[in-house]
């Protein structure tokens, strides 16, 4: 058997952005990110700044822009504002307006050049920001501010600056450093070495948070990488210099995720910084240990289906079978096909859970008819295509239209899209192992998109395109400049997309593709509920904006908006309804708080009596009323006259009888008893 890897068709893209500006020459020969918690440095002018917690950086004509952002909140969105509280440069720069060059990144980190000679390590979580001046030079350090004080120890290796805003930051440097200041400036004499700055956080430890960052000040990160160590375990890494103790920040999804068994790591409970994402706690260690909770990757319901619910499905089963013809399909998007495709193939799973077999050839036929123009390129109108100047898969439409197919051809929704079609490959390599065979080399290039572990001229995609292995959920928007950084709408796609994978691993025997998937879905499980699912007695987010939101519409880097990209926030039941597409087994451990299933649905069901409610949101918010209330929310279902394009009657009927009695549960949790290892 051929086992080289499969290449979609090369194209050139018209629409794609060059890499060429901002990207060191050597890295141009491997796949590059699309999706990264610095892409805005590599898009336009590369001036728009990005998140590295715990500050907002921006890079803009020569130099280096930090701020400690304070937090605007109101019921509608919450964001940190941009202040560039200290602008670093080179004092009588020449060359004042050459850009900046990312001379290297990693899963955690990013090494940023700018002219001439200074070298930043940005390092995600690091409360220094760390700059190496590579040869002499006079540096210049503004501010927006006005300095009211420079307050050097007595062998000028450390200064103390106060601002008018309230702000105090400290300055480090690996040796003695001469500054002067006006009101709005510092100047050095030529220097060369490296200086750490951090900010002082308004804090009640005072003087002992200033004896903390002494303390840590002399050993600083300039990578990070993140190594998958075992099954449900990823370790990070930072490579360090100087000496001592290295001091990181952790998000909340870290301090609960961090396994401290072997006392490798020690938090400290008494520093912190604020956050859009929570309060960022200080954890001493040169590497920590992520241990999520494992999820188990299956095909049918967790808990089965209740015998009185079988007629019935197989009745709506039946009909929505019959109604299946490939030929009728009028989209030629690449995103509401895959959701074709899906909706077909989740048909054939109930029909296996249920045991009613007799729908399965036509429901494989229809796989086959719809899922193989995608893969071997006959599509026609549309189709997957290679892009390699950033190294990904584009589509026939986006390689010319940057509308086109929700913006996949500049890398958006890739997860969201080939997600889909993973789902239908899956199901139909398992009910057809000779078909999964012949397309296993096309089926594995397109996971690999956004699957792909290694790194390297060598590898076709880059590493886990749209996974942030610091929040440890993913993002969908590829290579648009945004001043609020990346952003997600859909975390359930999100999660669909690696428990795609995980199942295609499965119809495959690969194990390994399943440890990864499983291993994505869990986390992105995390991330959905720790920072899109907003519980009544939350504290992340400001008072008024939990009060009057239980899901976030768009999460982005930088601001949580209580709208979407395509309803305005009131429309409550597409919020829900995003975050809940498409309903599958691994939809149970995604809202495995009944309490907060319970707010949610309670939440939105109002919104339902506006006129002009689609039928096809309406068919989510039951089905989520289904986990604490399932003959209230079958009546309901029972009653529609539409389903989403995704969705069908029987999916929604399997989802109602497949719910247990654990959801009435004292516990309000059903994950571990039911779906764990």
């Amino acid at each position: 058997m051929n086992h080289r890897p499969f290449t979609f068709p090369e194209t050139n893209s018209t629409v794609l952005p060059s890499p060429t500006t901002f990207f060191s020459p050597n890295l141009l020969s491997s796949p590059l990110p699309t999706n990264s918690f610095f892409q805005n440095f590599t898009l336009k002018t590369g001036n728009q700044p990005e998140y590295i917690h715990p500050y907002l950086i921006k890079s803009s004509l020569s130099s280096l822009s930090i701020s400690y952002p304070s937090l605007f909140s109101n019921p509608s969105f919450t964001y940190q504002i941009f202040n560039p509280d200290l602008t670093i440069s080179v004092s009588n720069n020449p060359d004042p307006t050459r850009p900046h060059v990312i001379s290297s990144f990693n899963d955690l980190s990013l090494t940023l050049d700018i002219q001439p000679n200074l070298r930043f390590f940005l390092v995600r979580g690091s409360p220094f920001i760390t700059c190496q001046i590579l040869q002499p030079l006079q540096l210049s350090i503004s501010t927006v501010h006005a300095i009211l004080d420079l307050a050097p120890n007595s062998s000028n290796t450390r200064f103390k600056i106060r601002l008018n805003n309230g702000q105090t930051w400290l300055l480090y440097s690996s040796s003695p450093i001469n500054l002067t200041h006006n009101v709005s400036k510092i100047e050095s004499l030529a220097f060369s070495g490296v200086i750490r700055i951090a900010v002082l956080p308004n804090s009640d430890s005072g003087s002992d948070f200033e004896t903390i960052l002494d303390r840590f000040s002399s050993c600083y990160p300039v990578s990070g990488r993140v190594e998958f160590t075992g099954p449900f375990s990823v370790e990070y890494k930072w490579e360090k210099k100087g000496w001592g103790d290295l001091l990181m920040l952790a998000n909340p999804l870290h301090i609960r995720l961090i396994d401290n068994c072997n006392g490798s790591v020690s938090v400290l409970n008494n520093v912190k910084y604020e956050s859009l994402d929570g309060e960022l706690v200080g954890v001493v260690g040169d590497s920590w240990v992520l241990k999520p909770d494992p999820v188990s990757i299956t095909w049918h319901s967790i808990k089965g289906v209740r015998n009185e619910g079988y007629s019935e499905i197989v009745e709506a089963l039946v009909k929505d079978v019959s109604g299946l013809d490939s030929s009728a399909i009028e989209t030629t998007s690449s995103y509401f096909y895959g959701k074709l495709v899906a909706r077909a193939a989740r048909f054939a799973l109930i029909a296996e859970e249920i045991g009613y077999l007799e729908v399965i050839p036509k429901v494989g036929k229809y796989l086959k008819e719809t899922i193989e123009p995608w893969l071997d390129g006959t599509f026609g109108s549309n189709g997957f295509l290679y892009d390699r100047v950033w190294g990904g898969l584009v589509t026939k439409q986006g390689a010319t239209d940057t509308g086109a197919d929700f913006g996949f051809g500049v890398y958006n929704d890739h997860h969201f899209h080939i997600g889909y079609f993973l789902y239908g490959i899956a199901v139909l390599a398992k009910i057809d192992p000779i078909w999964g065979l012949k397309y296993r080399p096309q089926a594995y290039s397109l996971m690999a998109d956004f699957m792909t572990l290694g790194k390297g001229p060598n590898a076709k995609y880059t590493r886990l395109r749209c996974f942030d292995l610091w929040k440890l959920h993913s993002w969908a928007s590829g290579l648009t400049e945004f001043t609020d950084g990346r952003n997600q709408e859909s975390t359930s796609e999100a999660v669909n997309a690696y428990y795609s994978a995980a199942l295609m691993g499965l119809a495959y025997g690969d194990a390994h593709l399943v440890a990864l998937g499983s291993l994505l879905t869990s986390m992105e499980i995390h991330a959905s509920q720790t920072w899109w699912h907003v519980k009544e007695t939350d504290t992340i987010y400001a008072a008024d904006f939990t009060r009057e939101n239980r899901v976030v519409g768009v999460l982005w880097a930088n601001k949580r908006d209580s709208g979407l990209w395509f309803a305005p926030a009131e429309w409550k039941e597409c919020r829900l309804g995003i975050q809940v597409l498409p309903l599958l087994p691994i939809t149970e451990p995604l809202f495995s708080d009944v309490e907060f299933a319970r707010q949610l649905v309670e939440w939105t069901l109002p919104a339902l009596e506006r006129e002009g409610v689609g039928e096809g949101w309406k068919g989510f918010v039951y089905a989520l009323q289904g986990v604490y209330d399932k003959d209230v929310a079958l009546e309901k279902i029972r009653g529609l006259n539409g389903y989403d394009d995704g969705n069908s009657l029987s999916n929604l009927l399997w989802w109602i009888f497949s719910r247990g009695s654990c959801e009435e549960g004292a516990s309000g949790h059903c994950w571990f008893g039911h779906y764990c290892h």
